[in-house]
């Protein structure tokens, strides 16, 4: 054997095993259902004096209005709202609670992480990852289909004129303005428009797709389409489809209203809700937020199982006409840092009244749970802090 020969089997022997190391370590890290692991912040490239500085901001942030959930619905969406009394389950909420996630690891937590809480509009984001698992099997051709040619006969959702050339995607960006009541809640008394209360049920009607509106009713109507489409409980769809699969707890529990039961194929089912505004919604721990979070820090992947499709993603992440910082609901979007200034552009966040929110952030690859942080720039704040954490 030559010796240049010689020279490049050693180097193979060497190198080899070092570079498939080195695979193996880049490789990301999946928390198996009963292990999430823990890191020492210094191990995956934080500043532990920092991080604990984010999270005393977090604690020291923590909304100040009741925990007392019937009260706090009251003083809030009741103060200005009629039909403003709660038809689902309400649970009084914890404290101050969350997780960071870097690397896929657990850095830092806070408060009961482990508490089962109320997370209001973050329902949003389960509901319409729902609606992407349905593109993606074909049972919705396009998002850009009108809604009623997907309803069976009796379903009325999209008969009215004003409602029939409501589209998926509008429904998705909350800019369907459906016109309506569902539920028992009419589709202007949720934030009403209008300076006296008698303008209210003659709101201003706009094109779909024209008008960004946020409206629980509205979404409740995306639930109800999708409950048709799927033709079994949402609840078991994202049980088995997506919950399982990424190793969620048992705890979590997605509620509709008492008057919400609708008959499919000789099958009783409750629709669920897009929200905690009239009670219901999803009732979940910070630790299963932050696993649903990072499913899609990770593309849609977990381990070796595309789970939601990136495209789809990709189109959750892409602003309407409508809105620039609003992609699918609950897809909070950064455009321009002005949501967040402290936040790479690139971020995305779910938001929840309260507020509750799971941040996902791929230039950093962290996900983080912060929950019952008050509103205006406290986000922002423990954002900063957060980020200023990274060596």
């Amino acid at each position: 054997m030559s010796r240049l020969a010689t020279i490049f089997v050693i180097d193979c022997l060497l190198v080899l095993p070092c570079s498939n190391l080195a695979a193996q370590s880049a490789a990301p890290y999946f928390p198996d259902r009963f292990d999430w692991q823990h890191k020492k912040p210094e191990d995956v490239g934080v500043d532990a004096a920092r991080v604990d500085e984010a999270v005393k901001q977090a604690i020291a942030t923590e909304n100040p209005a009741t925990k007392n959930m019937m009260l706090f619905l009251a003083t809030t969406f009741g103060a200005s709202e009629p039909f403003d009394t709660p038809i689902g389950p309400v649970k009084d909420r914890g404290g101050a609670s969350g997780i960071i996630t870097r690397h896929g690891y657990i850095v830092a937590e806070w408060g009961d992480p482990k508490r089962v809480d109320m997370t209001f509009s973050v329902t949003k984001t389960f509901l319409t990852t729902l609606v992407g698992l349905a593109w993606q099997r074909g049972m919705i051709r396009d998002v850009n289909d009108y809604a009623r040619d997907y309803m069976p006969p009796g379903v009325d959702l999209f008969e009215a004129p004003h409602n029939q050339t409501i589209k998926w995607d509008h429904l998705l960006r909350q800019t369907s303005d459906w016109q309506g009541t569902i539920w028992g809640k009419p589709d202007w008394a949720d934030r009403p428009e209008g300076e006296k209360p008698s303008d209210w049920p003659n709101r201003k009607l706009w094109e779909p797709g024209t008008h960004y509106k946020y409206n629980d009713a509205r979404v409740n109507v995306l639930a109800l389409a999708t409950l048709n489409v799927w033709r079994r409980p949402l609840q078991e769809v994202l049980r088995e489809e997506i919950m399982e699969p990424i190793g969620a707890s048992s705890t979590w529990r997605w509620h509709g209203y008492e008057n919400s039961w609708v008959e499919i194929d000789g099958r009783k089912i409750q629709s669920v809700t897009g929200g905690g505004h009239w009670g219901g919604g999803m009732f979940i721990d910070a630790y299963d937020m932050a696993r649903f979070g990072y499913l899609f820090l990770r593309k849609g992947k977990w381990k070796d199982r595309e789970i939601v499709s990136e495209k789809w993603i990709q189109m959750a992440r892409t602003p309407g006409p409508a809105n620039a910082n609003y992609g699918f609901a609950n897809w909070f979007l950064n455009t321009a840092r002005k949501p967040l200034p402290a936040a790479p552009e690139s971020i995305v966040y779910f938001e929840g009244n309260g507020a509750n929110i799971i941040y996902i952030d791929w230039d950093n690859d962290i996900v983080a749970v912060v929950r019952w942080i008050r509103g205006g720039d406290a986000l922002n704040q423990f954002v900063a802090k957060m980020l200023a954490s990274i060596k």
